[in-house]
């Protein structure tokens, strides 16, 4: 194999009329998929003189073109930059101008916020004009093939940069995770601008033969219809989403016969969550990673152990994990340190940024920046991140399990957790809540029902509530946005 292009064209070899990708009733095959790769790295290098290193920039929702690009930019060892469609103008003129792309891929409707954000890029339309066929290309498993900025929960956004041998081995592991084989059918609607829609199932599948049904955005009707009509056998989706489907009428009474599991992540998943699932006799697989990662890294694989409940598994078929003190010390087994990871999937730095890099990395091992503790059989339990860790009197106060508590009470929707200065304990949990509609709660019930779950010194000093809580397109609360409305009287 010389670059990830060419698993699309052996698959095209051994089942050319197969159906390779299907969206809004198209259905390409595996041949026609490789010959529009081949015609894509045509066009990028003929018309827009794209090689080896060159960034090519996708704005757009969910849609064939952008996996055609990104195999496109395998054969030539080009890079794709995938931006996301709910940042402003503003925040895109910041990537942009760091990346430097040679050209912008743009749906129609962003393509106002494009020349905006970025008025000297040449912009494509998505509807890709093939010239020519590109037979060849020097891409090879060592180049650079995705720069994928985080999410900025806390700042501005870095650019992690991941090879194509990050993808191939980060695919290995889903197949592995999920069982995945030729004949499943991935039903793909989180975004592809991040990692996770993009590499838990999309890209794995198809480097296994098998189909993907895209749907542009998640619509949470759409996606129970598809599940009937369409018959996928896997799908991804992260808890808020997940959330989103259960809430509806037909959830209890649809038919999910063709799925053989569910897979979940981006965030600790509750155990009222997972219960939901299983009610209706579906595994709900967990996978843990990040943006460095790509993100496969730990997971729970289908027909395995799943009775540890919220537990994001055992270390994947291809990737290190262990438990971390700040030295980057293993530390014994239910001790809490960081989640520390190593392997062929992780990325090779942040793009300009060799300070972040350092920072991060540790004797090749990346630091991931959460708070875990493993058991043990090797299972690992993430609790939050540790920029979010709460001290409180000495005590350390993991954000995500107050959360877990505050949503177990009936009126509340959403829950976030952050610290506040004090001068006695030196910080104090801040609790911001979006009740659910109709509900009506007072702040000291919602300190009740804590305190009789939690240590007080867990319990929120202060409460308060709010119509909504900021979040990235994955579902993450954006706690930097949260932080200058906790003020210092908490």
């Amino acid at each position: 194999m010389t670059n990830l292009a060419t698993l699309i064209d052996r698959n095209a070899g051994f089942a050319p009329d197969k159906t390779a990708i299907r969206f809004e009733g198209q259905a390409i095959t595996y041949a026609a998929l490789s010959r529009d790769i081949a015609r894509a790295a045509f066009l990028l290098r003929t018309r827009y003189g794209v090689g080896k290193g060159d960034r090519v920039a996708v704005l757009a929702s969910n849609h064939p073109a952008y996996l055609i690009l990104l195999y496109a930019c395998a054969r030539l060892g080009a890079i794709l930059l995938p931006l996301n469609w709910r940042l402003a103008a503003a925040e895109l003129g910041y990537i942009l101008g760091h990346a430097e792309p040679r050209v912008g891929f743009v749906e129609p409707g962003f393509a106002e916020t494009l020349r905006q954000a970025a008025p000297d890029l040449p912009a494509a339309p998505l509807d890709i004009p093939y010239a020519g066929a590109d037979a060849d290309g020097p891409g090879v498993l060592e180049d650079p093939l995705l720069l994928v900025y985080t999410s900025g929960t806390t700042g501005r956004p870095k650019g992690a940069l991941l090879r194509q041998e990050a993808l191939f081995h980060n695919a290995v592991m889903s197949q592995h995770m999920h069982g995945m084989v030729a004949e499943d059918h991935i039903l793909s609607v989180l975004p592809f601008f991040h990692v996770g829609g993009l590499n838990i199932q999309t890209t794995p599948a198809l480097q296994a033969g098998a189909t993907v049904t895209i749907h542009s955005r998640f619509v949470p009707e759409a996606v129970l219809a598809a599940i009937a009509q369409d018959r996928p056998s896997l799908t991804l989706l992260v808890p808020a989403t997940l959330r989103a489907l259960l809430a509806l009428p037909g959830w209890a009474d649809a038919d999910l016969s063709p799925l053989r599991a569910i897979s979940t992540g981006s965030e600790p998943v509750h155990q009222a969550l997972i219960d939901a699932v299983t009610a209706r006799g579906l595994p709900l697989l967990q996978v843990y990673g990040a943006t460095e990662s790509c993100p496969i890294a730990i997971y729970t694989r289908l027909g395995g152990d799943l009775s540890r409940g919220s537990s994001t598994g055992l270390p994947g078929l291809l990737c290190e994990a262990r438990i971390a003190d700040d030295a980057g010390r293993e530390l014994p087994h239910g001790m809490a340190g960081e989640v520390m990871l190593r392997g062929r999937n992780i990325f090779c730095g942040y793009w300009r940024d060799e300070a972040a890099t350092r920072e991060c990395m540790q004797d090749g091992w990346y630091r991931t920046g959460d708070i875990g503790t493993r058991d043990e059989e090797g299972y690992f339990f993430v609790h939050d991140r540790r920029k979010n860790m709460i001290i409180s009197g000495g005590e350390n106060i993991y954000p995500a399990e107050v959360e877990r508590v505050l949503l177990e009470h009936p009126a509340i929707a959403e829950a976030a957790v952050l610290g506040a200065p004090d001068p006695k304990w030196q910080e104090v949990p801040v609790a911001f809540l979006v009740l659910r509609a109709g509900a009506v709660l007072e702040e000291e019930a919602v300190r009740a029902h804590v305190s009789a779950r939690l240590a007080r010194f867990k319990v929120p000093r202060r409460v308060v509530f709010t119509d909504s809580l900021p979040r990235t397109a994955l579902g993450k609360v954006r706690h930097f946005e949260l932080r200058p409305l906790i003020g210092t009287d908490a």
